[in-house]
């Protein structure tokens, strides 16, 4: 496309005039637009014209102008209200030119005033069903603190040293108590080592599993591609597993393209983010196939403890400890930002991992280790995750009643369990809600994004994590949500 100019008519009736550059019309206009907004020419709270105005006056389609708007708006460019129409958004500041000789910069400060040139500036989105994410709001401050207090009073001078790469002693002792009774697992604090978090427990086994002369190792069919990509670092190969109407199929080990396979990784109690828990002939299914084979099959039992309208699921690890390697963590009882997690280990495996650990446990820290250690042990954990239950319960019974009042066509599934809802949508319309939601301020995830590339497309549909807004949040979240459902 040759460099074309064209103006459209603004708010207050003046012409104003952009330039597409480049190849790519979207492309194009949302440079235009970005440098219209640096440059001071489009102010903060200018109302742009509609989409449709738009792609008449430069002679392109509105669905172009539209998938413009909803990025610039995604990005923090563009803000969209209903009844408000898309404006440019007050946090977007102009571009200010850099301090002329002898002028004095305030460092740090002046780098805050304006993005780099090209970057578009991070902007919070006004509502957030993003999945993954507890309400932070509901950490117990007051109770952590005690526990702090405590832990440190009573800790020896040596447990300030340089920390034991198995993680503190007193933390796995109260963890196998624990994961024993409320999880059925089989956890020697001999078989535990602590971790900083799911994805470093992943990264050390992912390094062992390579050691061992592993290959592939299997996964989901739906997942997340940021744990995927810690496999593939270590140079895995990752062939994954059908998923239908029961969950994932752990028959197919073994089948056509996935013979290699020599370890699995499964989320087993409530699959991510399908939402469905491995009915009992598949559990046994990848049991069998793992002692048959040698295979290891690598347990993420990331939200265990939330289960509504079922009896609790058991891990998969108490059928065979010394093939399922169990992993667990304090993101989502508790908070991410903790960076604690824990592995349960077949003992021959044990080893191994201390060893790719180092020495020396340079991840996570003693004291909150020593912490938790004290929180799980007094009682404090299993009281906020039985409150932590309720709350996400009742969350999750009114993002149905509203669905049904405000959205009769969308179906909740997955609900039986967890944070989060799958929300079926008519077919083809994701792209669009998705788009939509940016333009309320709503920030949420299409199921397209967890699905694995080389399976077949699966259904239309949001995957709506409602335990992410805080109490005060969370009726002006809802109401955002059915606004943009079809």
């Amino acid at each position: 496309m040759t460099d074309d100019w064209a103006g459209f008519r603004s708010a207050f009736g003046a012409d104003f005039h952009i330039e597409l550059r480049g190849t790519g019309l979207r492309s194009g206009l949302m440079d235009a637009l970005r440098d219209a907004v640096r440059g001071g020419r489009l102010a903060p709270g200018t109302r742009l014209p509609s989409s449709r105005t738009l792609a008449t006056d430069l002679g392109i389609a509105r669905n172009t102008v539209a998938d413009a708007y909803a990025e610039l708006v995604a990005e923090g460019w563009l803000t969209a209200r209903q009844g408000s129409g898309t404006r440019v958004a007050r946090r977007a500041s102009p571009r200010r030119p850099g301090p002329t000789a002898g002028s004095v910069s305030s460092g740090a400060g002046s780098a805050a005033t304006a993005p780099p040139q090209g970057r578009a500036p991070r902007v919070r989105p006004a509502y957030s069903l993003m999945p993954g994410t507890p309400d932070l709001s509901s950490f117990p401050r007051a109770e952590w603190l005690k526990a702090a207090r405590r832990a440190l009073t009573a800790a020896p001078h040596e447990a300030l040293g340089y920390p034991d790469p198995y993680g503190r002693i007193e933390l796995r002792t109260v963890l196998a108590d624990y994961l024993a009774r409320a999880r059925g697992v089989y956890a020697d604090p001999g078989r535990i080592v602590i971790c900083a978090g799911y994805i470093h427990g992943l990264m050390l086994l992912s390094s062992v599993l390579r050691k061992r002369r592993v290959r592939e190792v299997a996964v989901e069919a739906y997942g997340l591609d940021l744990h995927w990509q810690r496999l593939r670092d270590a140079g895995l190969r990752l062939p994954a597993l059908p998923f239908d109407e029961r969950g994932t199929r752990t028959e197919a080990l073994g089948g056509a393209g996935l013979k290699g396979a020599g370890a699995v990784l499964l989320t087993p109690a409530h699959q991510f983010p399908m939402g469905v828990a491995l009915p009992p002939d598949r559990r046994t299914a990848v049991v069998d196939w793992a002692r048959g084979t040698g295979g290891l099959i690598l347990e993420d039992d990331y939200d265990g403890e939330f289960r509504y309208d079922r009896q609790p699921v058991g891990a998969l690890q108490g059928l065979d400890p010394e093939r399922v390697v169990y992993l667990g963590t304090a993101s989502k009882s508790l908070v991410p930002g903790l960076r604690l997690g824990w592995m349960v280990l077949p003992e021959s495996l044990v080893p191994e991992v201390v060893g790719e650990k180092g020495e020396s446990d340079w991840a996570t820290g003693v004291l909150d280790q020593l912490t938790l250690a004290e929180f799980i042990g007094s009682g404090a954990y299993d009281r906020h995750v039985r409150a932590m239950r309720l709350r996400y319960r009742r969350r999750r019974d009114q993002l149905v009643d509203a669905l049904a009042e405000r959205a009769p066509g969308i179906r909740a599934s997955g609900i039986a369990a967890g944070m989060h809802a799958v929300l079926e949508l008519p077919p083809g319309t994701e792209r669009t809600v998705c788009q939509a939601a940016a333009w309320q301020g709503l920030a949420l995830e299409g199921l397209g994004r967890f699905h694995h590339p080389a399976t077949p497309p699966g259904p239309d549909a949001l995957v709506v994590g409602y335990g992410t807004p805080s109490d005060s949040a969370w009726s002006g979240t809802l109401d955002a949500l059915c606004r943009v459902l079809p």
